[in-house]
């Protein structure tokens, strides 16, 4: 066995490669990244939306078009917050599952929520 050889399947196997890390750190990591970003913006979508939709309910009653239930209104929120609660769950779990420790890609995914 030549020394290229050796040198050649010795960084095939090496932790440290650019290879390596590219492949088991670096894209799970950019992918949490964008999932991150993503859920963070559609986050803030989601409440803008909501938010106006709660005005405009408020505004409706404020003119006696409709009428609004309080424990109505408290039980739409907590299905909503529930929803968002097992999206998150969902993504987390699903990019955990990218490479064998899954550190690499949750660690992108709380810095694009961060970042978002």
């Amino acid at each position: 066995m030549s020394s290229e050889q050796a040198i050649n399947s010795a960084s095939s196997s090496d932790i440290f490669s650019s290879t390596f890390m590219i492949g088991n750190v670096g894209a799970p990591f950019i992918i949490g990244l964008a999932v991150g970003y993503f859920a963070k913006k559609m986050l803030k979508l989601a409440l803008f939306m909501g938010g106006a939709a709660v005005v405009l309910l408020f505004a409706s009653e404020y003119y006696g078009v409709v009428s609004i239930s309080d424990a109505h209104l408290q039980s739409a929120a907590s299905a909503a917050t529930d929803a968002a609660q097992q999206s998150g769950t969902f993504l987390m779990d699903r990019l955990s599952n990218i490479t064998s420790k899954g550190a690499s890609g949750a660690a992108g995914f709380y810095f694009g929520l961060k970042i978002g």
